[in-house]
């Protein structure tokens, strides 16, 4: 037989609130029972954000320490080049000099050459 009483307004709004009532109930039940769980799944999630920042310091660090390095080995490069250019300009500096010193000394040994065979042929001339 189908329930055919009538149902009021107060009644179907009393219905509604009780069931609403149940449901909240359902859920604080629910959502305590998983508490603990979800302090574990919480202090999991805690722990796996600490690796995780543990390990982006280490990286960040081990990159610093790699750009240190890169920029000391350049600086470094920089200076051997530097002393090379130096040690070549030093080395063309002494070439120029020992060149005009020969320079200057041909010409004294032909001027004391020339100035021999003048004074011989004053000599002989009396």
């Amino acid at each position: 037989m189908k329930f055919s009483r009538d149902h009021g307004l107060a009644e179907r709004r009393t219905t509604a609130t009780d069931a609403k009532a149940a449901l909240l109930e359902a859920y604080k039940a629910a959502h305590a029972a998983a508490d603990p769980e979800r302090e574990a799944r919480m202090a999991e999630r805690a722990a796996r954000a600490e690796e995780r920042e543990k390990r982006h310091a280490e990286r960040d660090r081990l990159k610093a320490e790699e750009k240190i390095r890169a920029e000391q080995e350049a600086r470094e490069r920089e200076a051997a080049l530097i002393a090379e250019a130096n040690a070549e300009k030093d080395a063309r500096e002494q070439a120029e000099a020992s060149r005009i010193n020969r320079v200057v000394e041909d010409e004294a040994a032909r001027k004391a050459e020339r100035d021999r065979r003048y004074a011989a042929r004053k000599a002989r001339q009396g």
